[in-house]
């Protein structure tokens, strides 16, 4: 916290990384009210596990004995835990990658209460649907998995209604052979999408359905981040006093997803192939022209952007 972040990332089921084990609800409450001394949101992954729903892996190529492992009801009952720790402390709380959307009625009840609770969820579970997905797909697997068309529509349809916030990629990578394509095996494929360079046209994609308007993308993709992070006074709208940060695209082109042509390091994404709708032309970070047309700036411009920290909230 005194270094300057401007949220702590938990989770609260097995993330598949040793150094980054999960947390249960005691270690919670101990760093809940040091969060809210801070100022500072509390982003979890919001699944928790229940043995006693998880199913065995006896067809390890199977999508739906995947999605079945991981069902909605381990969604449900980390949001139960989070919104009832919320209310107690007061302490902001973002859930990340909310792909049921059976716990839709709880956080909209939760926002009518007041709590400071937030939420997003992800290009992937909106433009796709496990009736889609063949067995031995590997390419998209994540966590929570992609589940059914019902709750793809009921997430569209809590984007539009406000009750989900930003739109986060989830941006997950890793060496194609991690994801185990040619066995197809779900078990011991890695858990997560390549998706961030395709996050605007995979949303607006499914926009020209949905009805969304651009300013709507802009508000889940840039304006709330901005203001659940604090940087709402500099990030996040196009205004007198803010960082240029721009994307200049043409929302009526489309193009067809070539994995071997996107600019992640490794070429694996499930929207090989697809249709997609808007054509990113130009990007400025700060004013400073970064991509034009294909063609990156011959040295990086980024830089690190820590919280202004005024005094030492954790002595």
């Amino acid at each position: 916290i005194d270094a300057g972040v401007f949220g702590v990332k938990a989770f609260l089921c097995d993330s598949g990384l040793n150094e980054f084990p999960n947390v249960d609800e005691h270690q919670l409450r101990t760093v809940l009210p040091l969060l809210k001394a801070a100022g500072l949101p509390l982003l979890v992954h919001a699944e928790l596990a229940d043995l006693d729903t998880a199913q065995p892996d006896s067809d390890q190529r199977s999508y739906g004995q995947y999605l079945a492992s991981r069902p909605d009801a381990w969604e449900l009952k980390a949001i139960e835990l989070l919104i009832g720790l919320c209310r107690q402390f007061g302490t902001p709380i973002h859930i990340v990658h909310l792909a049921t959307g059976a716990a839709i009625a709880r956080i909209a009840a939760a926002k009518r209460e007041g709590l400071l609770i937030s939420v997003e969820t992800c290009p992937h579970y909106l433009h796709f649907a496990a009736e889609q997905i063949q067995n031995g797909a590997t390419q998209f697997k994540c966590a929570p998995p992609i589940r059914n068309q019902h709750n793809q529509i009921a997430l569209r349809d809590a984007l539009g209604s406000g009750f989900i916030d930003t739109i986060g990629s989830d941006h997950s990578p890793c060496p194609p052979e991690m994801k185990h394509l040619a066995s197809g095996n779900f078990s011991r494929a890695w858990g997560g999408i390549a998706g961030l360079q395709l996050t605007l046209p995979a949303v607006w994609s499914v926009g020209q359905s949905a009805g969304w308007q651009p300013e709507q993308l802009a508000a889940w993709l840039s304006a709330a981040p901005a203001k659940l992070l604090g940087l709402d006074h500099r990030k996040g709208l196009l205004a007198n006093g803010y960082d240029a940060d721009i994307v200049v695209w043409d929302p009526s082109s489309s193009f067809q997803v070539d994995a071997e042509k996107l600019f992640h390091r490794h070429p694996c994404t499930p929207d090989h192939g697809e249709q997609l709708q808007g054509v990113v032309e130009q990007t400025f970070v700060r004013g400073q022209l970064v991509y034009d047309h294909g063609r990156h700036a011959d040295q990086p411009v980024g830089k690190l952007i820590l919280r202004e920290v005024h005094r030492s909230v954790t002595s």
